[in-house]
C-alpha cells in the first residue's frame, strides 16, 4: 500500500530480491511535496503501479481478490485506516489465512501515542538514541532519517515479513507483524542498555567511547576544510595510528587514560591540521588504523574500494544508485528500474482477465 518512507524502500528491497511487488496507489494519491521524476523515483522502482479509488467497494473488492493470491501485504497507515477501508487484517486473513500483514508505524498498532503523527526525528527523540548522537555540550544532531525509518522501520519491516514467511512453511498460518519505528530504532539501541546497566555508558552527549567522547573515535578537520574519521578502538590500532600520525611518546602509550583525553585530542586535532584530507587518507590507506576520509555520497561512489565491489551502480537504471544488498551466493538480486506494466499484466497474476479489468478501467476504478 503506497506511501512514504519505510515501506516502499521495504518494496524495493523486496523486489530487488526477487519477489512480485505490486504498489496500490490511491486516485488522489499525488504527493504534496518530495516529487520527483519517475525515472529517479525509487518508492516505485520494481513494481508495478495500480492506482485505485479505494473509497469504491468495487475496488477494495478487487483489492481483497489479489490478498487471495499473496504471499504478503505491506501498509504504512495510522491504525484503523486499512481498517476503515475494508482492507484490515481480520478481513485480509478470511481471504487468505496465509498471508503474511506487514503493519509499519512511528508508535505501533496501540498505546497511547498510537494515533498521533510524527517522523523520523519525532521517534528516535523517544528512544533515547537521539540524546545521545552529537557533540558534548552541543545540541543532539538528527542522524539523516536512516535510524528510526530505514534502520528501525525498513529493516525491521522486512526482517519480521520474511521471518513470517519462513514460520509460515512450518504452520501453514499467516500472521500480523507489527513493525513500529519507536520498536526497532530502540532494538538498535539494545547494546547501549546493556552498556548503561555495566556503568560502561553514562547519558553525559559526547563524553562516551562511541560518541565522539574518545580523542580515538572522532572526526577531524584536515587543511583543506575536509574531514578524516578515527576509529581506532583497539589498543594494536590505536599504537599503528599513533605512531603514523608520530603522537608524543606519553600519549601513545595511555590510550585509555582519559586524564590525557584533552591533550591527545588537542595533539591530533593539530597534526591532521597540517596536511589535506586526501593527504591522510593515502597514509593510512593500507594500514590497520581505522582511519578513512569522510566521503560524500558522490565521491563514495568514486571510491576504489567501493568501485571494485561495485557498491554504486548505474545498471538498469537512469542515475547512480546503491547496488541492492546484501548479496546472495545462488539467487542474485538485480537492480529494478520503472517498470511500464499495464493493469491487466499487473492483475493478470491474480485472476483477473483482460475484459473484466477493461471494465474497471471504463467505470473509474482503476487508473491506467
Amino acid at each position: 500500500m503506497a506511501g512514504l518512507g519505510p515501506v516502499p524502500l521495504a518494496g524495493l528491497m523486496l523486489a530487488e530480491m526477487g519477489a512480485e511487488v505490486v504498489r496500490i496507489e490511491r486516485l488522489s494519491s499525488a504527493r504534496a511535496f518530495l516529487t520527483i521524476p519517475g525515472k529517479f523515483d525509487l518508492d516505485r522502482h520494481g513494481r508495478a503501479v495500480l492506482r485505485l479509488d479505494l473509497k469504491d467497494p468495487r475496488a477494495v473488492e478487487l483489492v481483497l481478490r489479489m490478498i487471495e493470491k499473496a504471499d504478503a501485504l505491506v501498509e504504512g497507515f495510522r491504525p484503523g485506516v486499512m481498517e476503515r477501508l475494508g482492507l484490515g487484517p481480520d478481513v485480509a486473513l478470511l481471504r487468505n489465512p496465509a498471508l503474511v500483514y506487514g503493519r509499519m508505524t512511528g508508535f505501533g498498532q496501540d498505546g497511547p501515542l498510537a494515533d498521533r503523527a510524527g517522523h523520523d526525528l519525532t521517534y528516535l527523540a523517544l528512544t533515547g538514541v537521539l540524546h545521545a548522537i552529537g557533540q558534548k555540550d552541543g545540541k543532539p544532531t538528527p542522524p539523516l532519517n536512516l535510524v528510526a525509518d530505514f534502520g528501525g522501520g525498513t529493516m525491521f519491516l522486512v526482517a519480521g515479513v520474511l521471518a513470517a514467511l519462513l514460520e509460515r512453511s512450518r504452520s501453514g498460518k499467516g500472521q500480523v507483524v507489527d513493525a513500529a519505528m519507536v520498536d526497532g530504532a530502540s532494538m538498535l539501541a539494545a547494546p547501549f542498555f546493556s552498556f548503561l546497566a555495566t556503568g560502561f555508558w553514562n547519558e553525559t552527549r559526547g563524553s562516551n567511547l562511541l560518541d565522539s567522547g574518545a580523542p580515538f573515535y572522532d572526526t577531524y578537520e584536515t587543511a583543506d576544510g575536509g574531514y578524516v574519521a578515527v576509529a581506532c578502538l583497539e589498543p594494536q590500532f590505536f599504537a599503528e595510528f599513533a605512531g603514523l600520525l608520530r603522537l608524543p611518546a606519553q600519549l601513545a602509550k595511555a590510550q585509555y587514560d582519559q586524564s590525557l583525553w584533552d591533550d591527545m585530542r588537542a595533539e591530533i586535532a593539530a597534526r591532521f591540521a597540517t596536511r589535506p584530507r586526501d593527504h591522510w587518507a593515502q597514509l593510512f590507506e593500507q594500514t590497520d588504523a581505522c582511519v578513512a576520509p569522510v566521503l560524500t555520497f558522490s565521491e563514495a561512489a568514486a571510491h576504489p574500494h567501493n568501485r571494485a565491489r561495485e557498491t554504486h551502480t548505474d545498471k538498469g537504471a537512469d542515475m547512480l544508485r546503491p547496488r541492492p544488498a546484501p548479496r546472495f551466493g545462488r539467487t542474485h538480486s538485480a537492480v529494478e528500474g520503472p517498470r511500464q506494466t499495464s493493469a491487466a499484466e499487473a492483475l493478470a497474476g491474480f485472476g483477473f482477465d483482460e475484459s473484466e479489468i477493461g471494465g474497471l478501467v471504463s467505470q473509474g476504478i482503476i487508473e491506467e
